[in-house]
């Protein structure tokens, strides 16, 4: 099982190197590398399934206009590698107020148009795809070294493995994915434009919604000690203090 597999990836490597088309291009997957550090088996997923959608959904990447107008949104339901192949394909971006992250917990995708009812959901069941495409020693291997247990020898390893399975999974076939039309039945919101407040502390100025009143003065949440919503590893936390603090102001270097 191991040598087959390990046979597959070469194969896979040699059509690489030689230009051989993929359903997800080589110019993308290196765009996607550029941006997430480097290539693992899900950030090339969020590259396909987001292909894979965009082609049911019959629209493009998000380019000048669409970006501008917010008129391709992409909804992702984790935050892990798959929400940067997602942003790299649909054009869609945390900055530009067209990627949506919804805390499911669910290795998935929504795109869809605004002024339309329909979008496309791609789902992938992640203990299928490790079953088929990964060698029996990744997943130890990857929590070995994500906790810090491993070797500089293990993460090489691990970086050359995950190359090698995100590269396979370029030509996953759509049958493998769990493709889904949608209805889409609340509008989201364009970003709103709003006035912004300086914080009676630190002087910075704060968008007026996350401004906190104290004694009729208007503060920063962190100046408030306030503790306030975040994205981190686990997903969305209701709770999160500021991490940290200022301790000086630096002056400009000299060139």
């Amino acid at each position: 099982m191991l040598l087959s597999l390990r046979k597959a990836f070469l194969r896979v490597h040699l059509l690489f190197s030689l230009g051989a088309l993929f359903m997800v291009s080589k110019e993308l997957i290196e765009k996607a590398r550029e941006i997430h550090g480097h290539i693992c088996p899900f950030l090339v997923l969020g590259l396909r399934m987001s292909e894979v959608a965009m082609a049911r959904l019959g629209v493009r990447r998000a380019g000048v206009v669409e970006s501008i107008r917010e008129d391709i949104v992409a909804i992702v339901e984790v935050n892990n590698c798959l929400a940067d192949g997602v942003q790299v394909a649909t054009g869609c971006t945390f900055g530009n107020n067209s990627l949506i992250y919804i805390d499911t917990g669910k290795n998935a995708v929504t795109i869809f148009k605004r002024g339309g009812k329909k979008g496309i959901r791609v789902y992938v069941d992640s203990e299928r795809i490790k079953s088929k495409y990964f060698t029996k020693d990744a997943p130890e291997l990857f929590r070995k070294v994500i906790e810090r247990r491993g070797s500089q020898e293990d993460i090489e390893k691990l970086h050359k493995l995950w190359e090698e399975i995100g590269y396979s999974l370029a030509n996953i076939p759509e049958d493998e994915l769990i493709v889904q039309e949608v209805e889409i039945v609340e509008d989201i919101e364009r970003a709103p434009i709003f006035e912004s407040t300086k914080c009676s502390k630190c002087g910075e100025l704060v968008m007026a919604p996350k401004t906190v009143y104290i004694d009729g003065k208007p503060y920063c949440p962190t100046c408030a000690g306030r503790e306030v919503p975040a994205v981190v590893g686990r997903g969305i936390t209701p709770s999160f203090k500021t991490p940290f603090r200022v301790v000086a102001t630096l002056t400009p270097r000299r060139m």
